[in-house]
């Protein structure tokens, strides 16, 4: 089952749910106000999650950056300014 891979939800029926005459809108909105609120927050949401989906499975090789970096301890890599790491 793939239900908690990345890119499950596409395949799930998941949605805000939709205002009727007797759901609660906050004072000083009115209903329209408040859907777009809602609207604009699942829009945000969805396009973290699809920005997420994009970096899944994406991994660095630890066996190459440590050969690469040098794997004597206390090497020349301990003089680095960032001691190895590699910056973003």
């Amino acid at each position: 089952a793939d239900s908690n891979d990345y890119g499950g939800r596409s395949k799930k029926n998941l949605k805000t749910g939709s205002l009727t005459d007797r759901s609660y809108v906050p004072s000083g909105l009115t209903k329209a106000q408040y859907e777009k609120i809602r609207a604009d927050a699942d829009k945000k949401k969805d396009a973290n999650y699809q920005k997420n989906v994009k970096k899944a499975g994406v991994f660095q090789d630890y066996t190459e950056f440590y050969m690469k970096r040098g794997s004597e301890e206390n090497g020349s890599w301990m003089k680095l300014p960032n001691r190895g790491h590699d910056m973003a």
